[in-house]
């Protein structure tokens, strides 16, 4: 919870100070010298190669694409609703593993995925206002972390979670590096503190979040995921003077009441 909240203020602190694709470079430069330096000391070298290469380049893609749109939803939206749409993720993936993976789609589930759509649109609120665009990137960035979660579920049956992560770095780095040239600037020292909280919160967070995962039950998980999204709210509410909604916290919610339906009366462990 802490990882995701500092991560979340260090993207608002770089908001127009530097490029959303240079923020992406230098947190994926930090994650590959990590990543690297695991892989050494473990002196496990042939974590530096795979056999899956279409796979992880599909997986990341679609999560570098996520990424982008993460940030530029931290710039736009309170950090509150960025989070609470980013919640809809166990219910794309519940979708998207039914279509792909032939994982049964049971009545649970699909409940589960009707109380998050209600969520959302308690969230979004639609018929008041027209759909803001910002809105719409979050939940298809939520949209591409469930694909990524999917991909990723299906390299853990045969690569070491350092793999995954090793390539993730390897292939998104060119790619951002190149559309950061046109704006580069060199980072200030205040952003090179920014810079380095959100390079190790980013894999601080989901490597956290997986060994919860391993060791308790993912209902328990979730619902102690979820006390992010309060905490959140108070930050923006204290430090950036956002709005606090009574809507945001119900549609939240209803999506967590959601999930846990789907999750209940199972013991299951994983990684993010």
């Amino acid at each position: 919870m802490l990882s995701f909240c500092l991560l979340a203020i260090g993207a608002r602190e770089l908001t127009g100070q530097l490029s959303t694709f240079q923020v992406l470079f230098f947190r994926g430069l930090i994650g590959l010298a990590i990543a690297t330096v695991l892989i050494m000391a473990t002196k496990g070298f042939t974590l530096f190669t795979t056999k899956r290469f279409k796979l992880h380049a599909v997986r990341n893609s679609i999560h570098l694409i996520g990424q982008y749109g993460w940030f530029v939803g931290i710039a736009l939206l309170p950090l509150a609703q960025v989070f609470a749409l980013e919640f809809t993720v166990p219910l794309w993936t519940a979708l998207i593993a039914a279509m792909f993976l032939g994982e049964r789609l049971t009545g649970k589930k699909a409940l589960s995925i009707v109380l998050g759509l209600i969520g959302v649109v308690i969230i979004v609120k639609p018929s008041t206002d027209a759909v803001d665009t910002a809105s719409l990137i979050v939940l298809g960035v939520a949209i591409c972390y469930a694909v990524s979660h999917v991909a990723t579920k299906s390299l853990a049956s045969t690569e070491h979670p350092l793999t995954i992560l090793f390539m993730m770095c390897v292939m998104q780095l060119p790619v951002v590096f190149l559309f950061s040239l046109d704006n580069w600037l060199w980072p200030t020292s205040i952003e090179w503190l920014w810079l380095s909280l959100i390079g190790v919160t980013a894999l601080s967070a989901h490597f956290c979040l997986a060994k919860a995962m391993a060791t308790t039950e993912v209902t328990l998980v979730m619902i102690m995921d979820f006390l992010r999204l309060p905490a959140i709210a108070v930050v923006g509410v204290l430090f950036y003077k956002e709005a606090f909604e009574l809507s945001l916290i119900v549609g939240a919610l209803t999506m967590l009441v959601g999930n846990v339906w789907a999750l209940s009366n199972k013991n299951m462990s994983g990684s993010s």
